[in-house]
């Protein structure tokens, strides 16, 4: 069974950067494209991007581009999240997520519990 753990939440200030990990376990990571999502309990979940099977394309969208970058390292079975430039309104629990399919309408088999991510003003 496909199991994901994040790892690297915590308290930032505002303007402060932070790397989220995700490790899948339990299967073949680079048959999956993988995705991080946000959820606060006002705004609802929110997709942050999506990169590729060997990590060749990303995709993000705009509330996040040019902040957001995701990267993987398919030997490690890990897919990462560097943020920057937080701001109170990225506060939120990170998730990550695997697809067999690509892309920012892909829907996702399997999803991670999440890491809190808070940043102060």
């Amino acid at each position: 069974q496909v199991q994901l753990v994040e790892s690297g939440g915590g308290l930032v200030q505002a303007g402060g950067s932070l790397r989220l990990s995700c490790v899948l376990r339990g299967g073949a990571f680079d048959n999956y494209a993988m995705a991080w999502f946000r959820q606060t309990p006002g705004k609802g979940r929110e997709f942050v991007g999506t990169i590729s099977y060997g990590g060749g394309k990303t995709y993000y969208p705009d509330s996040v581009k040019g902040r957001f970058t995701i990267s993987r390292d398919n030997a490690k079975n890990t897919v990462y999240l560097e943020m920057s430039s937080l701001t109170p309104d990225d506060t939120a629990v990170y998730s990550c997520a695997a697809s067999t399919d690509y892309g920012p309408a892909a829907a996702y088999q399997y999803r991670g519990q999440g890491t809190q991510v808070t940043v102060s003003s």
